[in-house]
């Protein structure tokens, strides 16, 4: 149970009920009211501002609202104590009970802890990673893979329909110039020395792709023109790179349902089309942009372009959508591309990006806008840069798939689990520091040890139960006396857990996963606090050979706390350790 969901019910029917008594005007909006932790600790469990967003279409003083509602709510036998705090928030504190049937609700849903209707069923479409496939996976799209990834994680968690999508950049000027690459290296492996000319790429990856290449076609591409060997040659390239790409991601325990071609969009008519819709609603012109802000450049000249009316949706300026010799910009594509997400049954879209496309967002926005008649909305999230370091300094790891460091050489350093729980331990829109040593560090100030450690403490006790002659099947443990967890780190744990539905239903609604990895530090630090507590303290640790009832309580505490540890890790992407090496 979502005990703060199930309190906004409880006052929306006290409400519902001052109104039917005359003590409140009918047709008040209840859905601005929340329900949250207090900001401190001591003033209670929870904190409504039902009174404070009421007052105004009520035409009443706060206060007064408040001593009404408290009123009600005094009356429900699961809260302890109602105060009215400043202008007129109100704070409950509720029974043990109430939390320690909390615990019940953990051991019954196991890993699956936290799961919600909130998204009811609705179509989401994520597209995240989406890079230029023209190599492997570098340590630029880890921050971006991961994050897209959790995110689309987190809202299936709450009940959205995710599609999670790809879109493969295949038909800009760097296909032809990774074509021409491959075909070097097709020429080498027939034989010939080779010797990669400046704007071409050099890494070794492509080397397989010209071994193909050699292996089907034999000397029959040498011979051929340009524009006969070309599409041959890309569209094998563009196979082997996509299945590259591919396997990079599954490193990280990725995989996308979609792939989708930007090429398809030119090939289809759908670029000219969606213009052409544009164009219909009076949205397309020709006209002169003013120089860019900022641009002092001798290069910059007046002319007549083809011009999208962005500033009608937000946008800054218009935007061009033809360039200096006829053919589409970027821009055209991409609203091509995000109206057919929309014809696909997406109303609800969210596109990941890295920092070097912030400057495009608002373009996006008033396209997607436009053309769905402001019948669909898109997030974008930008994913800022990951700089890497050991003990504290700048690092830069081999090069041997070209000029870049690669997804799989990270991976192979730290592992997958630590990867991607790194990545999340900052918002997508701040920097990240990854450092080599303190991700492997075992200590308090690594997050990834941290948590992790927690879970294996839990499996450690719960493995010494069952050695000890304990019973610690999830059936047994639901049977245990939960009213014995008296002590005040007990209780907190259990609040703790408690308090998980709403973090995850929080940052789904925000798009915001990192949510979680500090949830599951603050969870994990509650478990820790605990431990040590039994350290200094017998009679609170964990198993008590001389009292079987209180080790099943304590035992059913922490088993629960191992199983929100888990939800939360699963969310992720990451696994629970069951033990520490």
């Amino acid at each position: 149970m979502n005990i703060f969901r199930h309190f906004e019910t409880r006052i929306e029917a006290a409400l519902n009920a001052l109104v039917t008594e005359g003590k409140l005007p009918a047709g008040l909006d209840f859905t601005r009211i929340s329900v949250e932790p207090p900001r401190e600790a001591s003033h209670g469990d929870l904190s409504t501002n039902a009174a404070m967003v009421l007052s105004k279409p009520a035409g009443m003083n706060p206060r007064t609202v408040a001593e009404l509602l408290v009123a009600k709510l005094r009356s429900e036998t699961s809260v302890t104590e109602v105060t009215i705090a400043g202008p007129g928030f109100i704070n409950l504190r509720l029974t043990n009970e109430v939390w320690l049937g909390g615990v019940l609700d953990v051991l019954a849903a196991g890993r699956a802890y936290g799961a919600s209707d909130l998204g009811a069923g609705k179509a989401v479409n994520v597209e995240y990673v989406s890079a230029n496939p023209t190599g492997p996976m570098h340590v630029g799209h880890v921050r971006g893979a991961v994050f897209g990834d959790a995110l689309a994680n987190l809202l299936e968690k709450v009940g959205y329909r995710v599609a999670r999508e790809y879109y493969i950049n295949d038909a800009g000027g760097q296909i032809e110039v990774l074509a021409r690459s491959a075909f070097m290296r097709y020429r080498e492996a027939l034989g010939e020395t080779i010797t990669i000319p400046e704007g071409l790429y050099p890494g070794d990856y492509l080397m397989p792709v010209g071994q193909a290449l050699a292996k089907t076609h034999g000397e029959k591409l040498k011979a051929m023109p340009d524009a006969e060997w070309m599409p041959i040659v890309r569209d094998t390239t563009m196979a082997m790179m996509m299945d590259l790409i591919r396997g990079d991601l599954a490193v990280l325990g990725i995989t996308h349902e979609v792939f989708f071609s930007e090429r398809s969009l030119h090939q289809s008519g759908a670029v000219d089309a969606v213009l052409k819709l544009l164009d219909d609603k009076g949205l397309i012109y020709k006209g002169v942009l003013e120089r860019p802000k900022g641009d002092t450049s001798d290069d910059w000249e007046e002319r007549e372009q083809t011009l999208f009316r962005s500033t009608q949706f937000g946008d800054d300026q218009d935007r061009a959508l033809k360039k200096s010799d006829g053919s589409w910009t970027y821009f055209a594509p991409d609203i091509a591309y995000h109206f057919d997400k929309f014809n696909r049954g997406f109303t609800s879209m969210i596109d990941v990006w890295g920092a070097d496309h912030s400057g495009y967002i608002k373009r996006v926005k008033a396209a997607v806008a436009a053309v769905t008649d402001n019948k669909a909305e898109i997030d974008v999230k930008v994913c800022q840069m990951v700089r890497l370091f050991r003990d504290g300094e700048p690092f830069r790891m081999s090069k041997r798939a070209g000029d870049f460091i690669t997804l799989r050489d990270v991976v192979d350093e730290v592992g997958k689990d630590a990867v991607r729980f790194m990545m999340l331990t900052r918002k997508n829109d701040a920097s990240l520091d990854f450092d080599f040593a303190k991700v492997m560090e075992q200590s308090r100030d690594n997050p990834v040890f941290y948590v992790q450690y927690a879970h294996a403490r839990i499996s450690s006790v719960l493995r010494k139960a069952a050695d000890e002659g304990f019973d610690v099947s999830e059936a047994a443990l639901a049977k245990a006396d939960l009213s014995l967890l008296k002590d005040e780190a007990e209780l907190g744990l259990v609040k703790l857990m408690g308090a998980f539905p709403r973090a995850i239903e929080q940052a789904a609604q925000a798009h915001e996963p990192h949510r979680i990895a500090f949830a599951l530090n603050d969870l994990a630090a509650g478990f820790h606090g605990l431990w040590n507590k039994g350290k200094d303290d017998a009679g609170l640790r964990f198993i008590l050979a001389d009292n079987s009832d209180v080790t099943m309580a304590r035992l059913a505490l922490i088993r629960a706390a191992a199983h929100v540890l888990a939800a939360g890790l699963g969310v992720l992407g990451v696994e629970p350790a069951e033990e520490m090496r």
